[in-house]
């Protein structure tokens, strides 16, 4: 490849409506792990899901998305990253048909299943698209990822108002069925905005991402079903040890293979490690706000699907007009270390006010309203930080490595930590004996945004102990909007 088309991709004339495609597809891959949920009750009576099996609408997308995204950023390193963002948009297109046709509940686990394997191959790559934009300037790269940064948050909580939406005024089907026209332009606009990428020769280590997956799967399965088997359970303590095995054989793998799926010294890296752990923190209090945020406002403020959803709107907005323009310049005058830290701590502040000030009778004005904008400030000040630190220090070469370990790590975060909580309120819930079944169901939930409060502080703490400041002339510039 020539000097000249390396250098192609931070000039491209194209670079902002390229920047919109890619944020839509980021939005749509984060939309897609929420939009499903004010939609599961139907789901369940459409499809015959059991209480317990009907967790895998949600679980089967964010599995194989979080186990497989290592795969995806080596795939885009690999065979280029434009014909990788495609074949997995290709996927997730044909995969929302399927989930949104479903006949059964298997078929719609199989769907949701392979939507999941799509985003994966979407997300490394979209983000490593960005990089190569807009890396030649730091001004316009602070001000893209701030736009992408809004894209996923955005697309978190408009996820929950839009399947409000569509599942009250139209059918759950289509909530799957949405992707499949954005999938259509997405496939019909890649060509004309998106250069082919630089393609880097290699191999593909299959068997160490099928053990990362499996692993994951096995944890994520265990900890969701110890409510019903028992904790102290054989199937559920031989469940997650041997997803702990699996990992551990993942790891001793990587450091054999001659290609592996993650070298594991690019650990080495400054912050990478710590922005990596920051980012699962991060992910692992914000979902589980939002989700029993939503359920707190439907099942015990007895709000319909649509005002749940519309209630999420301040939130949005507040987490969009920051990313968009206010959070680059905080970290071009403060840091990266200084919002990173400020955000987590904001987050986790959110949750504890939940926790104790959450009342059956509660109004939104006065109970959800001033934490939920608390929390959403948290996210915003701290996403953009973690992914910096998370990506930094990786060498050119592996950009789509690091990005597939920055979106594994998200995503990783959400699901364990998610499973844990659901699994720490539903126990508090059944001990409340005795107790008026609205009070008991809210005491689960107090419970669950106590402990995600502690996620995300102990994120928090973790950022100010080992994220590393950038020297002032590395910081110089490099995210001033």
């Amino acid at each position: 490849m020539s000097a000249h088309s390396r250098a192609l991709p931070q000039t491209d004339p194209r670079r902002w409506r390229a920047l919109a495609l890619l944020c839509l597809a980021n939005f749509m891959v984060i939309m897609d792990t929420s939009i499903i949920g004010v939609a599961l009750p139907a789901i369940k009576e459409a499809l015959g899901y059991t209480q317990e099996n009907l967790q895998w609408v949600f679980n089967a997308y964010v599995i194989f998305f979080g186990g497989l995204l290592l795969l995806g950023g080596r795939l885009s390193d690999i065979f280029g990253q434009r014909s990788i963002f495609m074949w997995g948009f290709a996927i997730l297109t044909l995969a929302s048909l399927l989930a949104g046709l479903a006949w059964s509940d298997m078929a719609l686990n199989i769907g949701r299943a392979l939507q999941g394997f799509g985003s994966a191959l979407i997300a490394p790559s979209a983000l490593t698209i960005v990089m190569m934009l807009f890396s030649g300037n730091p001004k316009e790269l602070g001000k893209a990822l701030g736009f992408w940064g809004a894209s996923a948050a955005a697309g978190g909580s408009a996820g929950v108002f839009l399947g409000g939406v569509i599942t009250e005024w139209l059918s759950w089907k289509w909530t799957f069925l949405i992707n499949v026209p954005v999938g259509g332009l997405a496939l019909l606009l890649a060509p004309a905005l998106l250069s082919k990428g630089i393609r880097r020769k290699g191999s593909i280590d299959v068997v160490g991402a099928i053990f990362v997956t499996t692993a994951l799967v096995l944890v994520v399965y265990g900890i969701v079903t110890a409510e019903h088997n028992g904790w102290g359970s054989a199937s559920t303590l031989g469940t997650i040890i041997l997803g702990a095995a699996l990992f551990i054989l993942f790891l001793i793998i990587q450091t054999v293979k001659k290609e592996p799926l993650v070298p594991l010294r690019i650990f080495k890296a400054h912050n990478l490690a710590a922005g990596n752990i920051a980012l699962m923190l991060l992910s692992g209090g914000w979902i589980p706000l939002w989700y029993f945020l939503n359920l707190y406002m439907q099942q015990v403020l007895k709000f319909s699907a649509f005002a749940g959803g519309v209630a999420l709107l301040p939130m949005t907005i507040l987490i969009a007009v920051f990313m968009m323009f206010i959070t680059g310049k905080l970290i071009g005058k403060f840091g990266m270390k200084a919002n990173l830290v400020m955000g987590l701590f904001a987050l986790g502040a959110s949750m504890l006010i939940f926790s104790g000030n959450t009342p059956v009778n509660g109004t939104f004005v006065s109970h959800v309203l001033p934490a939920s904008l608390l929390g959403a400030l948290g996210m915003a000040l701290a996403y953009i930080p973690a992914t910096m630190a998370a990506m930094s220090g990786a060498k050119p070469e592996e950009a789509g490595l690091a990005s597939g370990l920055a979106n594994t790590s998200y995503q990783i975060g959400s699901a364990i930590s998610l499973a844990i909580m659901v699994a720490i309120a539903s126990r508090v819930t059944a001990t409340q004996i005795g107790v008026d079944s609205l009070i008991a169901l809210n005491a689960g939930f107090h419970k669950a945004f106590f402990w995600s409060g502690i996620v995300a502080l102990a994120g928090a703490i973790l950022a100010l102990l080992f994220i590393r400041s950038p020297k002032p002339e590395e910081q110089s510039g490099t995210v001033a909007m």
